[in-house]
């Protein structure tokens, strides 16, 4: 399976089962659009009759080193992951690598689209006890096996609002990592209103990365992001969010910010965070129920296709001038990439990934806590729903049916389970518009890819 398209200048062809990226010339795009429906002798016809210009040795030329892409198997590669999709999650069974801990089930924001209903996850307010927090830790050593690099997430609600917890917990887990031959590695992921001079210096001693959350445009930003009086929080976390990051050196962070139907023109927000010096940029489409005032209508989606192309010109432009910035979406190795285990398995959720609540329930991630079908067990006892996880644990691209003819499949690897559930109530199910936009940022994230690998080559 190939996909084709134009985009920046480039005729880009996409070998989906090889991984292979080629930019082409217009003979080579037009002959690979031809070849597997047609024998040699019509695809030539066919070119010359398009191209009376050219020499008809030059296309049978091109036509063989085509031919000679595909016996290479990096053109028309057969697909041969359906066979192994069960098999490669059987590998790491029981065995977890990372946490999402849920240190505080409150916020001191009170965000309209926030999936977490306030940070309550559509429950009681509450905080992780030290107690929960230290046997989460060892219910991670204790199911991961040989893997020694572990992850856990401070998350929330509003994490900060635990922090004296986190700092004494990181503390424990750096007391006893060597004597299990484990290695945590941490993230914090903050609204930044608790943000001062000692959580700067923690996080830089101790937090692998810092994920904060800003949406942009001051006037975007404060209309969903305010605190229970209603005022906006962009004034005071933004001054605090710049002292944090020039403290860690311009790495390691990546700002968050979310775009609804109030702002898919959502370029204009990472050029506002641009100019606010922030380089390590992520802007997500808002998931909600159909029909909230934050949902994207289709002509939102249209617009926001348009601005994934124009942020990718605005990178490449950037680049030229010396001021590069990462956009998180657009990410991507040609070269490596992800491993088939991960392109075909997705994300973990429910089997390598899991979220512990402030009392110390297991969920498969931090969008599923609350959903009590989906409770896997708790810290103390492990994971008891094994049916609920066995539905994870079958989650893989090739379980949704609509993902098998799709190019981007091993890009998404199924995509969120999620969002297919809260869209479709099934984690096999497929969420359409999420699919939509994700198909345009691949195509945009491999067009930035190769203008910046020929860029090197020149």
């Amino acid at each position: 399976m190939i996909h084709q398209y134009k985009l920046g200048g480039y005729n880009i062809v996409l070998d989906v089962c090889s991984g292979a990226v080629h930019a082409v010339d217009e003979i080579a795009y037009d002959i690979i659009a031809l070849y597997e429906q047609n024998d040699r002798e019509t695809v030539l016809r066919v070119m010359a009759e398009r191209y009376p210009e050219l020499p008809a040795e030059e296309l049978a030329e091109c036509y063989d080193q085509i031919t000679e892409l595909k016996d290479a198997g990096k053109l028309f590669a057969p697909d041969t992951f359906l066979p192994l999709a069960g098999k490669l999650k059987e590998k790491s069974a029981g065995v977890v690598k990372a946490l999402c801990l849920h240190v505080a089930h409150t916020c001191n924001l009170n965000c309209s689209y926030c999936f977490a209903s306030q940070g309550k996850y559509h429950g009681e307010r509450a905080i992780m006890s030290l107690e929960v927090g230290k046997r989460a830790l060892d219910f991670l050593i204790e199911n991961s096996g040989t893997r020694r690099n572990l992850e856990v997430d401070f998350f929330g609600g509003e994490p900060l609002l635990n922090f004296d917890m986190i700092k004494q917990l990181v503390a424990y887990a750096r007391s006893i990592e060597k004597e299990h031959g484990k290695n945590f590695r941490f993230t914090l992921t903050t609204n930044g209103m608790n943000i001062n001079d000692d959580v700067i210096d923690f996080a830089n001693r101790e937090m692998s990365n810092v994920v904060l959350s800003l949406d942009g445009r001051k006037e975007i930003h404060d209309r969903f992001r305010v605190d229970y009086e209603g005022k906006g929080s962009y004034d005071r976390i933004v001054p605090l969010f710049q002292k944090l990051v020039e403290a860690r050196g311009g790495k390691n962070y990546y700002m968050r910010g979310t775009f609804t139907h109030a702002n898919p023109d959502f370029l204009a927000d990472i050029k506002t965070m641009l100019d606010l010096g922030f380089t390590e940029l992520s802007m997500e489409p808002v998931v909600c129920a159909p029909g909230d005032p934050a949902e994207l209508t289709e002509e939102d989606r249209m617009l926001v296709k348009q601005q994934y192309e124009e942020l990718a010109e605005l990178m490449l432009q950037r680049d030229k001038e010396g001021k590069p910035f990462t956009f998180y979406h657009y990410m991507i190795d040609l070269e490596g990439g992800p491993c088939i285990y991960k392109r075909v398995s997705g994300c973990g959720s429910g089997t390598e990934y899991m979220a512990v609540t402030p009392w110390g329930d297991l969920y498969p991630c931090h969008q599923f806590v609350g959903e009590e079908t989906y409770k896997l067990g708790d810290i103390y006892q492990g994971v008891t729903n094994k049916c609920a996880q066995c539905e994870f644990a079958e989650c893989n691209v090739y379980a949704r049916p609509e993902c098998r003819d799709c190019w981007a499949r091993l890009y998404c690897s199924g995509g969120c389970a999620a969002n297919a559930y809260h869209a479709t109530g099934s984690v096999k199910g497929v969420y359409e518009p999420g699919c939509e936009l994700f198909r345009k940022r691949m195509e945009c994230a491999i067009m930035v890819a190769i203008a910046r690998t020929l860029g090197e080559e020149e």
